[in-house]
């Protein structure tokens, strides 16, 4: 998944407003407007861009209370985290699962209309699956930063 400089200003700008017309990102990149499409085309191809969304206040939506879940499984076997990573893309309350390193297998972005729902959740998901050992819930106080983009750096020529 190779991409060049002019594709990186177009992931600079994709990534501030991906309502942007085509043409207007070709205005900004300095390119014609097929071209761009091409460019973008390519992109969402290669699986650079994965995704064009828009992002949802959880509190608009009528989901104020928001968690990041830490869960640890029993045992590390790929049949258990495989089985385990289906259950969290099954979940629409679970907004963001993430299998990591340390001393949790997975990070879960949660969202809920209350508490109790939350509790609820937790029961449903969480204490009716076997292989979990623990799980830590922490309530988000104030969502400082929201958003997806990550750095983008133009490659470099050698």
């Amino acid at each position: 998944m190779l991409y060049d400089g002019i594709d990186a200003r177009i992931l600079e700008i994709v990534q501030k407003n991906n309502r942007l017309t085509s043409e207007a990102i070709a205005e900004m990149a300095g390119l014609s407007a097929t071209t761009c499409q091409r460019r973008l085309k390519r992109l969402r191809a290669q699986g650079i861009i994965e995704a064009d969304v828009s992002i949802v206040s959880a509190k608009a939506a009528g989901r104020p209370i928001q968690m990041l879940v830490r869960v640890s499984l029993e045992r590390q076997r790929s049949d258990i985290v495989d089985k385990f990573k289906k259950a969290i893309k099954n979940s629409a309350e679970i907004v963001n699962g993430f299998y990591v390193t340390g001393d949790a297998d997975f990070v879960l972005y949660v969202t809920a209309r209350t508490m109790e729902d939350y509790e609820h959740f937790t029961r449903r998901f969480f204490y009716e699956t076997a292989d979990i050992k623990a799980l830590k819930t922490m309530v988000i106080m104030d969502q400082v930063k929201t958003g997806f983009a990550v750095p983008i750096e133009a490659p470099s020529k050698e």
